[in-house]
Order: C-alpha cells, then structure tokens, then sequence
C-alpha cells in the first residue's frame, strides 16, 4: 500500500510530493475527511496520536491547547474534528509510515521510495 494524506492548499505538502516524484494514491484530507479507522491505523504504526498531532497549526494557539494538558484521547478526538491538526504530510508505504515535512522524515520517505 502507499498511500499520501495532505492538504491541496498546503504548498509544503505540493513541494514534499512533488519532489519525491510521488505516485501512489493520494487522499486530501479537506475534501476526504480521516476515518477513526484510518487515524487508528497511522497511530499503530507511529507508536503514538501525540506523534501525528500538529502543534504548529494556528488553531493550536487560539483555542489554549498550548496551555492544557492534553492526553492521547485528546490529541485523537482533535485530529479527527479539525484536518489542520494532523501533523502533515503523512506517507503510508506497506508497514512504515512517514509523518511530517523535516527534512530527516523527507530523506527517509525518498530512500523508501527507492528501495
């Protein structure tokens, strides 16, 4: 299985596919909203639904997450009630999962890619 989701509008999630030449299936997460099964699954694979929460989206800071203590219930029912949340783009190819944009999880999805 390889499979991308991403947001159409993120110019980071364009570039990241882009440059890794991607061509598997592709799911935008605006349109095609996370399935609790399919967020089940990513966070088996991640270890963790802190791990695939983005604490870089705007709606992080404006509703006072940063100053709660949040549990993995929390951060599971977020990701699945807002698409910003997911820390993006995630790549499913087979049994390894690559979540994010740095620069070290782009390196690893492209030498996967190749393999």
């Amino acid at each position: 299985m390889k499979k991308a989701y991403h947001l159409a509008q993120c110019s980071t999630c364009q570039r990241i596919l882009n440059d890794v030449n991607w061509k598997g299936q592709l799911q935008e997460i605006r349109t095609e909203k996370i399935s609790e099964e399919q967020l089940d699954q990513m966070t088996k694979m991640s270890g963790s639904y802190e791990s695939l929460f983005s604490r870089r989206a705007l709606k992080y800071k404006s509703m006072g997450l940063k100053d709660k203590a949040l549990g993995e219930a929390d951060y599971r029912q977020l990701i699945l009630e807002e698409d910003t949340f997911l820390k993006r783009p995630v790549f499913i190819i087979n049994d390894k999962i690559f979540v994010g944009n740095s620069k070290k999880t782009i390196e690893a999805l492209s030498s996967a890619l190749n393999e």
